[in-house]
């Protein structure tokens, strides 16, 4: 992949995913527990996403004409309210309330609750196939929408996945976008013990996706790959799907390394080491 990047929208995503970063190690101690790694490892696509890609109003976060984007992950909720406050449509203060009692942030995402969040997520294997229905209904009402679908590489274990990517391909769903956060663990153990999803991206390709795989803790990457799968919608209509390997913990050393890491326990003397880490790590970076 060609890499293009303008530098300051780069520093922009990059500086927007640290500070994401920072605001789920803040909500995780609160809990002393929970899907911290999820939300480290893909805070880099989400900034690409609300610091880059999409179309909204923090002010009013059902106006008609926003973009669409739909986190299938419930369990990933603690990552989206991270990337959330940073678009200004929660509050960096209200993230204190994070899995609280009566919190409009419950660890699991819930559209009924939560500003901005689209659809309940957590059973998986729907979001994409509710995606494909908002996309749908959306150009039934002549609007110009995109619609982003954030889901895992454990739901490509679920054959309703496959079904809707089919029928995107069939509808030439050009204005949805699938984003999988590839980081090859699942609550029962690692995803290629699970149930082998690989040769993934000749999978998307066979179902009519125009595929761009990538480093998804790489900002470059992400964001050239948004901008092939922008390209190529506007060409003929064909549903893109970005992979993004990504690297459960990213930044923060003491949990990358955990062996236990889809639900992790933080121990309360290791917050500010967290903390520290990622804070050595992205002043060290060139970002």
């Amino acid at each position: 992949m060609t890499l293009t990047i303008e530098t300051g929208r780069r520093q922009k995503v990059a500086a927007a995913a640290y500070r994401a970063r920072h605001h789920a190690l803040n909500m995780g101690e609160a809990q002393g527990q929970g899907y911290i790694g999820q939300a480290l490892g893909a805070a880099d696509m989400l900034a690409s996403v609300y610091a880059d890609q999409l179309r909204y109003r923090p002010a009013e976060p059902e106006w008609e004409d926003r973009d669409r984007f739909l986190l299938s992950t419930g369990h990933y909720a603690i990552g989206l309210y991270a990337a959330l406050a940073e678009a200004g449509i929660v509050s960096v203060e209200e993230l204190d309330s994070y899995g609280c009692d009566d919190s409009r942030l419950p660890m699991s995402g819930m559209a009924s609750y939560t500003p901005g969040m689209e659809i309940s997520g957590g059973s998986l294997g729907h979001g994409l196939t509710v995606a494909v229905g908002i996309a749908i209904g959306l150009r039934h009402q002549g609007s110009t929408s995109k619609v982003i679908n954030f889901l895992s590489d454990g739901e490509l274990d679920e054959g309703s996945t496959w079904e809707a990517a089919m029928g995107a391909s069939h509808h030439r769903l050009g204005h949805l976008t699938a984003m999988v956060d590839i980081n090859a663990l699942q609550a029962d153990g690692p995803t290629a013990g699970v149930l082998r999803t690989e040769p993934v991206a000749d999978k998307w390709a066979a179902c009519g996706w125009f595929v761009q795989r990538v480093d998804g803790n790489d900002v470059d990457e992400l964001l050239a790959a948004f901008d092939a799968v922008n390209e190529k919608a506007d060409i003929n209509g064909t549903p893109g799907v970005i992979l993004c390997d990504t690297k459960v913990g990213r930044g923060v050393t003491l949990l990358e390394n955990r062996e236990k890491a889809h639900f992790m326990r933080i121990e309360a003397n290791e917050w500010q080491q967290c903390r520290e880490q990622l804070t050595a790590g992205y002043l060290g970076s060139d970002k």
